[in-house]
């Protein structure tokens, strides 16, 4: 914003003059001074904020290999139908019987989840993944209020899951308990044996899990967990790995939470927007939040009639119009779905045998659509993970997930979607492996990266701890 102000120029781009009001302004309402405005034409303006969007990296400019995220494109078409009118200006507190078009695309959707994910019921309410894990929690929470039974007050959850899993569960009233993984990357069965007992609620995990490895006793985990009177909770985040292929009901698992702004294509990133739908078997469906939307005698409506609902967790409905995109998504993919999979999964995989070597593998095992390099041995030679990932921002690419999850040393998370070409693909792999080299031969120019972006190298403890947000003329 300082730059704009540098800018002004005399210029008068309000377009208003000398008016005459027909009441009179209070005399404590007028302003004494200047409002302070930089002095700029419209055209100025929007070339202004032209070249501040330029500067910023997106999917339209390269490869967005953010591990755990599946920044994979969004197709335009789906922006057109989001922007038609019947969709974006209709007003949320319309009633159904002049909604039915938004009510069955609404409906539709979820007929749509639940065929993927082999539940019952959904709700599309949840404005994003973690609000979808606080709504299966809470879903969870009063599943066992509900009978009476209130010693469960424990979630157990791998130590490689998502950050937003404890943080969901704790907001529920849950004590954490973690579960370790062993030498495969997976939850440890013998450790999960030893946690169990009849305080636990339920087990909160994804698969394939964060390190992008499919969890093999996944059967195993769930019979243990239902044996016990426990639920297992399914993190979506990494449903891109299987749909078509297999679906979190034939795993054993209770509750769903999808990540549409993820598997589905719609916008993702920059805080919003999103939307998490939360799927649940039929014991579950009582609880959801209310209302959903349900088909009777051909007509749509928003049903509020659910007995233990854990209440609204939304606003209105959720936000719609990544449901339009989401919906738009899965039409047009259909039955691809299943080969969007197996493109992330075999893109994943090239990368990581292209990679393995130079880099630090933990876990050198087929991946899903996600892998974990470390760049312990980068480290070791006078340039860590982060150094890494500053180097890559000179290339036209974002840089991948780092030390994340916790459990690898240096961790470098890589995610390529099934968006991307080989020729993409490759041109990453060189860049890496060149990284690679630079820092064997010369980590001083690794070290001084980013060289090309507007902004150069910063002090990220300074910017952190001091943090100067404020515009000063």
């Amino acid at each position: 914003m300082k730059t704009i102000f540098h800018k002004s120029n005399g210029a008068d781009g309000t377009g208003l003059g000398e008016c005459e009001l027909n009441f009179k302004i209070p005399e404590n309402l007028l302003r004494k001074d200047l409002i302070g405005l930089p002095q700029l034409s419209e055209l100025e303006v929007m070339r202004h904020y032209k070249e501040l969007s330029d500067k910023n990296f997106c999917i339209e400019k390269g490869f967005y290999p953010l591990g755990s995220c599946t920044m994979k494109y969004n197709p335009k078409v789906n922006e057109l139908l989001a922007s038609l009118e019947g969709f974006c200006n209709l007003h949320p507190l319309q009633e159904d019987c002049d909604s039915q078009g938004v009510l069955e695309l609404m409906y539709n959707l979820q007929e749509s989840l639940k065929i993927l994910t082999g539940m019952d019921a959904v709700t599309l309410q949840p404005a994003a993944g973690a609000h979808g894990e606080l709504t299966g929690m809470m879903i969870i929470k009063k599943y066992f209020e509900t009978k009476g039974d209130l010693k469960r007050k424990k979630v157990i959850i791998p130590d490689s899951a998502h950050g937003t899993n404890p943080a969901s569960a704790k907001m529920c009233g849950f004590d954490i308990v973690e579960v370790k993984s062993n030498d495969k990357g997976q939850v440890d069965i013998n450790s999960l044996k030893e946690i169990l007992d009849d305080t636990v609620a339920g087990i909160m995990m994804t698969n394939p899990n964060t390190l992008g490895i499919f969890e093999e006793n996944v059967l195993e985990i769930s019979k243990l967990m239902h044996d016990n009177g426990s639920l297992l909770y399914y993190d979506g985040a990494n449903f891109n790995a299987i749909m078509g292929w297999t679906n979190p009901r034939l795993m054993g698992f209770d509750v769903v939470h999808l990540n549409l702004h993820k598997t589905f294509s719609t916008p993702h990133g920059g805080g919003g927007p999103g939307a998490g739908p939360v799927c649940v078997i039929k014991d579950l469906q009582e609880y959801l939040p209310s209302p959903v939307i349900t088909k009777e005698n051909g007509k749509y409506k928003r049903d509020y009639n659910i007995p233990h609902s854990i209440g609204k967790v939304r606003s209105f409905y959720g936000n719609f119009g990544i449901m339009v995109r989401a919906y738009a998504y899965i039409l047009m993919m259909g039955q691809k779905l299943k080969l969007a999979s197996a493109d992330a999964v075999l893109n994943a995989n090239y990368i990581k045998e292209k990679l393995k070597g130079t880099y630090d593998l933990p876990y050198d095992k087929q991946c899903m659509h996600e892998f974990v390099l470390s760049g312990e041995k980068q480290h070791k030679q006078g340039v860590n993970t982060l150094g890494i990932a500053k180097r890559l921002m000179d290339s036209n690419c974002h840089p991948p997930t780092v030390y994340f999850p916790l459990i690898v040393h240096e961790a470098i998370m890589i995610e390529p979607t099934e968006s991307e070409s080989k020729a993409v693909l490759d041109e990453f792999i060189n860049t890496m492996l060149n990284i690679a080299k630079e820092i064997e031969t010369n980590p001083e120019q690794v070290l001084k990266s980013p060289l090309k972006t507007p902004i150069k190298k910063v002090d990220e403890t300074l910017a952190a701890r001091k943090p100067d947000l404020t515009f000063k003329e």
